[in-house]
């Protein structure tokens, strides 16, 4: 019997699903289970019209851009022994890349204004896809990791002045810290949790709550006891994504405040 001939339509269909099935496994492995030193490491790019993104999938916050997927790379490969500081802090073995060689994309995401902007702003499929009582601690270890990393930039620039940008603008270091707390209040808001603090806590004290808050925040959705729509019908985002987006944000700016530090 002759193996029915599928038109060219159909047959490309069919291949992108397959093709989307790999991916997405390959996404939900290797988020579950991070990577080791000899594997490639698996990054996803996020492409709006303007900019590119590559964030690395097991290790949340590892985010850099460019203005094509070439420079987004080089960019993610430049603030590799920066972020390795923070798998340090967090006690995990870090795959130290020596060449964008190093690194394999595994999936291509089409992203907004957002993404434009220089914000991660698309859900990996793998996000998703449930959280285990031992990926949540991998992931509470890599999110105080940044904040270390954020209090030890605030630590560098506390005798030093911060570059202005090219007109004279740019947060201070007081500024900054607030703005890390009300966006850590808000991404909160997105996972469907709310930040309540202290009336009579200062912005250092406030951090240290909201570090709490995250940690409760983050096991009451990955233990199923968020709804994931919200009262309005909208999705929340998944706690893999929520420790993504929050851990790219606190480094982003730990990142700035280094980079504008003036000697």
């Amino acid at each position: 019997m002759k193996k029915p001939i599928l038109n060219d339509k159909f047959a490309e269909s069919a291949k992108r699903r397959e093709k989307e099935s790999a991916q997405k496994k390959v996404l939900n492995q290797d988020e579950k289970n991070g990577q080791t030193s000899t594997d490639p490491i698996s990054i996803y790019l996020e492409t709006g019209s303007k900019r590119t993104l590559a964030s690395a999938l097991a290790w949340p916050g590892w985010c850099r851009g460019g203005r094509d997927e070439a420079e987004a790379l080089q960019a993610l490969l430049a603030y590799a022994p920066r972020y390795a500081g923070v798998a340090k802090a967090a006690k995990l073995p870090f795959p130290m890349p020596q060449t964008v060689a190093d690194f394999v994309v595994v999936a291509r995401l089409t992203g907004g204004s957002a993404t434009d902007f220089g914000v991660p702003g698309v859900i990996p499929a793998g996000d998703a896809e449930a959280v285990s009582d031992e990926e949540l601690a991998r992931l509470n270890a890599l999110l105080d990791g940044c904040d270390q990393a954020f209090q030890a930039a605030i630590d560098a620039a506390s005798s030093h002045e911060l570059r202005k940008g090219p007109r004279g603008g740019g947060r201070d270091v007081a500024k900054m810290m607030q703005h890390v707390l009300d966006s850590g209040a808000g991404y909160l808001h997105s996972l469907g949790w709310k930040l309540k603090l202290d009336d009579d806590a200062d912005i250092v004290a406030a951090l240290r709550q909201n570090r709490q808050v995250r940690q409760d925040a983050l096991a009451a959705a990955a233990q199923g006891e968020i709804d994931p729509a919200g009262p309005r019908g909208g999705k929340r985002w998944p706690p893999r994504y929520y420790a993504r987006r929050a851990a790219w944000h606190i480094l982003d700016h730990a990142w700035e405040i280094e980079d504008r530090i003036l000697a």
